[in-house]
């Protein structure tokens, strides 16, 4: 870590720091606050998965695939029919707001993890 000064305003310290040090600092705690939520159980993924988020065009069939889910396995716990959820993975038909919410609980994700 590079020079620290410390100065008073008002009767009140500060301390001065480099800008480097600042952001290794504010690194640190971010680094700190995620290690937290991963210990408290918030779920990871793998850079795999978001690569191949990012590159595809279906994420439900990604997130599907990378629960070990069949098609037929997704349909039935999202309440709906394997021919409708294939539509929706296909880019065939978008999907109702309430069928989405549906196969986001499914996959146990975020409905925001499944509409970009």
């Amino acid at each position: 870590m590079g020079e620290i000064q410390k100065m008073t305003i008002d009767g009140k310290t500060y301390v001065l720091v480099g800008e480097e040090d600042y952001e290794d600092m504010m690194d640190s705690l971010e680094a700190h606050a995620i290690l937290e939520r991963v210990r408290a159980g918030e779920e990871t993924w793998p850079s795999e998965l978001v690569h191949e988020l990012m590159e595809t065009d279906s994420r439900i069939r990604t997130y599907r695939k990378y629960r070990g889910m069949t098609g037929t396995e997704l349909a039935a716990a999202a309440g709906i029919s394997q021919p409708h959820l294939s539509d929706i993975e296909n880019g065939k038909k978008a999907g109702s707001v309430d069928v989405l919410k549906r196969i986001a609980t499914a996959l146990r994700v975020d409905l925001d993890d499944l509409v970009v």
